[in-house]
């Protein structure tokens, strides 16, 4: 049975500060013993968090989670995407996010951050085709001056 996730757009919310404390203090409370599910839950809730060193944490701690403990891999990767879309690592975001839908095709919360992958990969690329066409017409303006400047010599 597939596991079932809610929509992309929820999962990018952060959750309250007070929410986020009470998974916080869990987890520190386990210290060096912490549980698996402590662990995933506290990362889950860093991963939802605006704060980009709160988000980089929640993907250490899932990247922990996902190699030390096989049989939660595939409850990590959607959040391991999420998390490294959510910090601008589109490959990565893509390759944890393709190895789920690879487990589960249906799996439309994955299929919901695809769809945010490519268009944030689309729109990046072509923000960066404009800027490399500015730097390449002010060139070619700069040079053409340069030259005409050249030849009245």
């Amino acid at each position: 049975m597939p596991f079932l996730w809610a929509d992309a757009a929820d999962a990018e919310s952060p959750l309250r500060p007070e929410e986020l404390q009470v998974l916080r203090g869990q987890y520190e409370k386990e210290g060096d013993f912490v549980g698996v599910q402590t662990k995933f839950n506290y990362a889950w809730g860093l991963i939802k968090s605006n704060a980009r060193g709160e988000q980089q944490e929640g993907v250490r701690l899932l990247s922990e989670i996902f190699r030390n403990a096989p049989e939660r891999r595939r409850e990590c990767l959607y959040y391991l995407g999420l998390g490294n879309y959510k910090l601008g690592s589109y490959a990565e975001a893509r390759r944890y996010n393709d190895l789920l839908l690879d487990l589960e095709p249906a799996n439309l919360q994955a299929g919901s951050l695809r769809g945010l992958i490519d268009d944030k990969v689309a729109k990046e690329g072509l923000v960066g085709v404009a800027i490399l066409s500015g730097i390449a017409i002010t060139a070619g303006v700069v040079g053409s001056m340069i030259f005409k400047s050249a030849r009245r010599r």
